[in-house]
């Protein structure tokens, strides 16, 4: 009796599905109090950036299409592209990337080394690095320039110790462009590897020494792999930054080491050629966009990296 009661009786109809919320109109959302508010807060900083960001991009852009007859024109791009313009662009790079291979060795080696001091001496040390980045960096040029001149202090040592081949020629040539302006990018390459490595556990270094790895081992396996993020950060803000870099190459190079900054001073001051210029400076803000690109596919990769190894 029980169990024909039981097969008899009526199933609980399925409870109804709740209803979606609705999704708010355009028009609802804006006449939220809120929203209004936000939307009059966020007015000012977009009105800046269209002005002093996007207007004069925009018009360089458009300058950089414009023919010398009024119409549109990618001669100035094909320019760009060949002859003198090109070997400069390609000074441009070589120079960026030698820049931000010499940042990385010696910023590497004094984050390290800083990393390791007490926290009172670690500070004093990165005064030193700091302190002088707040000085002209006309004043640094001129500094580097007497340092490194046939009667500076280098050569003069050189001398001294009977170098074979002192004086050396480290003025208006590739040497004395790269040591200037790794001289001038150092204080960021260590600022992003002392913060890197400052927050690495020391821990798992000893415990990968007490399974029996070594000094190498350790350095390459555990220490190198932890810090990898501020060393692609750090080169690829090197690069960035080096690319339109004006001053110390004007300075401390030679026709051979003209980068695309002094090309563009060139053709506006000089040769009144404002389109031309405009290209070359459109071609440097891609190739700033092509880094940070870059840069997004590193840590990308890094992190599906540091996944696959964590799931392993």
């Amino acid at each position: 009796m029980t169990m024909a009661g039981t097969a008899l009786a009526p199933t609980p109809a399925p409870a109804a599905p709740t209803p979606a919320p609705a999704k708010r109109s355009l028009g609802r959302a804006l006449s939220e109090r809120r929203t209004r508010f936000g939307l009059l807060n966020a007015t000012p900083v977009v009105v800046y950036l269209l002005i002093l960001f996007v207007y004069p991009i925009f018009s360089t852009l458009m300058l950089s299409l414009k023919g010398e007859e009024g119409g549109f024109t990618l001669h100035w791009y094909a320019d760009a592209f060949q002859g003198a313009n090109l070997e400069i662009l390609l000074t441009t790079l070589r120079i960026s990337a030698e820049t931000s291979l010499l940042a990385l060795v010696v910023g590497f080696v004094l984050a390290s080394a800083i990393s390791r001091l007490k926290p009172l001496w670690a500070g004093l040390a990165m005064l030193v690095v700091v302190v002088p980045h707040f000085i002209s960096a006309l004043v640094r040029t001129y500094g580097w320039i007497i340092l490194l001149g046939d009667n500076g202090v280098v050569n003069n040592a050189l001398t001294d110790m009977h170098v074979p081949g002192a004086p050396v020629q480290l003025l208006y040539n590739e040497i004395g462009v790269v040591i200037g302006t790794t001289a001038v990018m150092l204080p960021y390459t260590v600022l992003l590897l002392f913060a890197v490595m400052k927050g690495i556990d020391r821990r798992l270094m000893a415990a990968a020494a007490s399974m029996g790895a070594g000094r190498i081992t350790i350095f390459r396996r555990v220490y190198v792999p932890l810090v990898a993020p501020g060393l692609i950060n750090a080169g690829v803000l090197c690069f960035i930054l080096c690319l339109g870099y004006y001053l110390t190459p004007a300075l401390m190079g030679g026709e051979k080491q003209t980068m695309v900054a002094s090309l563009i001073d060139e053709q506006v001051m000089k040769q009144n050629q404002w389109n031309g210029a405009s290209a070359l400076g459109i071609i440097l803000l891609l190739l700033t966009f092509a880094g940070l690109l870059l840069l997004r596919l590193l840590k990308s990769a890094g992190e599906a990296l540091r996944n696959r190894g964590t799931a392993s």
